[in-house]
């Protein structure tokens, strides 16, 4: 749950600070954190089937598909979401990209249950393994 809780945090303030930067609008604090568990929710359960969908198009444009991916997704939230409007598709293309780098580094900066810093994600809790190499 707090990894839950520090991942939504961290989309919240890169959603205020593209709001900030591009020509989206927010109306409040509520309607960033709505916009914020929205797209986490969308993340989780669309984005995988179009990524897997449109994998023809990210293989042909070595990955800068996904940028547009991004960018439908923010634009989808705010669409979903109450009290937040995104204008238009460039609007949500450097919203996207301003949002992935800065939920990015606001990460990096959680510590882990070991207790070394590393960025969260869904894959933060690895296991160690040991064991002996047959040669």
């Amino acid at each position: 749950m707090k990894e839950f809780l520090i991942r939504w945090a961290c989309t919240t303030v890169a959603v205020a600070v593209a709001v900030r930067l591009t020509g989206m609008q927010a109306e409040g604090l509520g309607s960033l954190l709505v916009v914020a568990l929205v797209l986490g929710i969308i993340n989780a359960f669309v984005r995988p089937v179009l990524l897997v969908l449109s994998l023809p198009f990210i293989l042909v444009t070595l990955g800068l598909f996904i940028l547009i991916l991004n960018a439908l997704m923010l634009w989808l939230a705010g669409a979903i979401a109450p009290g937040f409007h995104v204008d238009g598709f460039w609007n949500a293309f450097f919203g996207s990209i301003i949002v992935s780098i800065v939920s990015w580094i606001l990460s990096a900066f959680f510590q882990g249950s070991d207790g070394r810093y590393r960025v969260v994600t869904s894959h933060s809790q690895m296991k160690q393994v040991r064991g002996r190499v047959i040669e």
